[in-house]
């Protein structure tokens, strides 16, 4: 049995600081964490195997590789596009106590909404299942009342761990 948690907010709102210290703190409370991150920025991801098997067995045609070794392994695909709801599947092998999230804005999994600015406050309106919002500018009264607030990175990932929030995921029915 593990939990999901979104991480939400535009480009360069602080979703990755705020995963690598949720991850970071997961590991001291001695969880298993794997992360799924969505690439917005558009553009064709890059293999850093240049020359290598799993190179040639993509150029030869191969739709998904995975190389193993070392008790390690990478699982690589320019071919095939998963849903989200696939990751998560092919993540419960693995048996995670979490799972996290970073983008995927509009799925339905329990978010942390990253605020930079006034401006971003439309996102509110657009995201649904939002746990709490971090914002470090002073947030509207109906913000206040309707969400909870963290404006400290460290306390929030703190109330999540304390909190265990997260929707839970049943490994064998995913």
């Amino acid at each position: 049995m593990g939990r999901i948690l979104q991480v939400v907010g535009y480009q360069n709102s602080g979703k990755t600081t705020f995963v690598t210290e949720y991850i970071k703190e997961a590991v001291r409370y001695k969880l298993k964490v794997g992360t799924i991150k969505h690439h917005g920025h558009g553009g064709e991801l890059t293999q850093n195997d240049n020359g290598k098997d799993t190179q040639k067995h993509r150029e030869a045609g191969a739709q998904v590789t995975f190389v193993e070794g070392n008790e390690s392994f990478i699982l690589s695909s320019n071919q095939i596009k998963l849903t989200l709801s696939q990751m998560i599947s092919l993540y419960n092998t693995f048996c995670l106590d979490v799972i996290l999230i970073e983008g995927f804005k509009f799925e339905e999994y329990p978010k942390v909404v990253l605020l930079r600015s006034k401006e971003d406050l439309p996102m509110l309106k657009k995201t649904v299942n939002i746990t709490c919002v971090l914002a470090s500018f002073a947030l509207p009264l109906e913000v206040r009342e309707k969400y909870l607030i963290f404006s400290s990175r460290d306390k929030c990932i703190e109330w999540l761990m304390i909190n265990e929030v997260g929707e839970y995921i049943d490994n064998a029915n995913v």
